[in-house]
This record gives C-alpha cells, structure tokens and sequence, in this order.
C-alpha cells in the first residue's frame, strides 16, 4: 500500500535528465521563504496557491516539473498544469530532484 500511495507523489520511473535535454522548466511550488533557503539552479519560484493565476507565464509547448519539500504539494501542482494542457511532472522533492538531475 505504502509503495502505491508513494508512486502517485512521485514516478520514478521518469527521466527527468532526458526531461531537461527537452527543455522542461522546473517550477518549484514552495513558499518564497522555503524556495531561498535552497532550490534547483534555474527553477522558477511559484508557489502553490499562486499557480493558478501564474500559469500563463509558462510555455505549455515545454515539459514542466513540479517539486517542493516532500511531493504532496507537488503532486497537486502536477493535476492542475495536467488539467490546463501542460505535460506535467511531479519530480517530489526539490532536494531528491536535484540528486536525479545531478546523478
């Protein structure tokens, strides 16, 4: 059960290096002062109850990968760009993120 609720929050089975070879933009829905306390080089700042009216700000002809601390709020971010049309992923934790991107 544990391994199935874990799968929705993040897909490990994503490439998310092959992801920013393509483009994807890293949008990072933590608060502004969580995001200055460390973030991916190069991921936008939008937190989670600004994303909806921040959206248009995004290219939705590119992949986008959502991140934040632990993947619940992520993981929202990822159902709402998916609704508006966006290829969306949740990459969970910025920190764990980072990690794939770096490996």
């Amino acid at each position: 059960m544990f391994d199935f609720i874990k799968n929705i929050f993040s897909n490990n089975s994503v490439d998310y290096k092959e992801l920013m070879k393509n483009g994807a933009q890293i949008i990072d829905v933590r608060t502004p002062s969580e995001f200055s306390n460390g973030s991916i080089k190069n991921s936008k700042n939008i937190p989670l109850q600004n994303l909806a009216a921040e959206m248009k700000k995004l290219d939705l002809k590119k992949p986008v990968i959502t991140c934040c601390v632990s993947g619940m709020r992520s993981a929202s971010a990822k159902s709402m760009l998916k609704q508006n049309g966006f290829e969306a992923y949740n990459g969970g934790g910025w920190s764990a993120l980072q990690n794939k991107l770096n490996k």
